[in-house]
């Protein structure tokens, strides 16, 4: 390897556009020059979720920009890099084909060397970027549009032990602030609500507990939810600030006894993980983050989990899996292609509720 490697990792799978730069120099953690990320909360905000037509152009509009920002704030120039990384999926198509295009530019304009990266790779290995993690540990990676558990024995190296069937955690929670007229994303907003329920009020199910195996469902969650919003509406002619808290609070606490009693299944289905690490904006939520920090106390293992601004999209973990693919020889072409779809670990059979478009990533 190089004496020192730095890297430029462009994101913008979903709706936030992001540049990065890091930087491994030998013998040393590796360092995080430069992180630029721009949401696009109000561009989304009157329709309850992410418009990925929207979402595209502004990553069209923005990704040139963020790529200036990181360069001046690193005050690097294009000669000081030695690769340019960038998200291939999966993602919305429209955002991450213009990353892609705009990668492609780069590296045909400087000459630098292109590698793709797996947008769910960058959150599995950015407790090696945060921490130094070593080989092998035991990911949990729960967002908005992803939730499994990865067995992680090298930059390329996923095996998947769980995963959801259905809608993902963080999709769960964006719908539940919606059903519920809190703001999004719905992830901060559910949890700030549920700071002053009561999570025992309402009964809800805990989907999957009752049968074997490390797979998740929270669609059903999400109904149950609904329905007990509906009946207090009927008894009552709507909702008070308490009923809403009260159902965020033991919405959020069903979430997290599922995926602490499940992780502590794939713990089980993996004696040989040094670690327990998450990552994901769902990672991010406290009362999950402490439920399966005591899990992994309990298990006498480390917890690891980034800190929050590495929790949620970023081009930081983008540059990193890209280096550490760089470093195994990693290199991709103009014929890079942008990947609506794009499963980790390509050796598991496809989960159940995959639907039509493909293997869930």
């Amino acid at each position: 390897m190089a004496e020192t490697l730095t890297i430029l990792g462009l994101e913008s799978s979903c709706d936030d556009t992001a540049a990065a730069l890091v930087r491994l120099r030998a013998g040393e953690r590796p360092e995080i020059l430069a992180s630029v990320v721009e949401g696009q909360t109000a561009l989304h905000a009157a329709y309850g979720g992410v418009v990925p037509e929207i979402a595209a152009r502004a990553h069209a509009e923005r990704l040139d920009l963020c790529v200036e920002r990181a360069m001046a704030e690193a005050g690097l120039g294009f000669g000081d890099l030695d690769a340019v990384a960038v998200t291939a999926g999966p993602g919305l198509i429209g955002g991450v084909l213009s990353g892609v295009m705009v990668a492609k530019g780069i590296a045909a304009a400087t000459g630098l060397p292109l590698v793709g990266v797996n947008h769910l790779a960058g959150h599995a290995l950015t407790p090696r970027l945060t921490d130094g993690l070593d080989f092998p540990y035991l990911m949990l990676l729960a967002s908005g549009g992803h939730c499994q558990f990865l067995a992680v024995s090298g930059p390329e190296e996923f095996a998947r032990i769980g995963g959801t069937i259905d809608d993902a955690p963080g999709e769960a929670f964006d719908k539940t602030a919606k059903l519920l007229a809190l703001s999004q994303p719905g992830g901060p907003a559910v949890e700030r609500a549920a700071e002053t329920g009561d999570p025992a009020r309402f009964a809800f199910p805990r989907p999957l507990m009752d049968r074997p195996g490390c797979d998740m469902s929270f669609s059903g969650l999400k109904t149950a939810l609904l329905r007990a919003r509906d009946r207090i509406i009927a008894e009552k002619g709507g909702i008070t600030v308490q009923d809403r808290a009260d159902l965020c609070a033991g919405f959020q606490a069903a979430v997290r006894d599922v995926l602490a009693g499940k992780a502590a299944r794939a713990l089980a289905a993996c004696p040989e993980a040094t670690a327990l690490a998450v990552a994901g904006g769902v990672a991010a939520n406290r009362a999950i983050r402490a439920a399966l920090e005591d899990l992994a106390d309990r298990a006498g293992l480390p917890f690891v989990a980034p800190p929050l601004s590495l929790c949620t999209d970023n081009a930081a973990m983008i540059a990193w899996a890209g280096l550490e693919r760089f470093r195994l020889g990693a290199r991709d072409d103009m014929a890079l292609a942008a990947r609506p779809r794009w499963p980790l670990d390509r050796r598991s059979p496809a989960l159940i509720g995959a639907g039509k478009k493909g293997a869930k990533a």
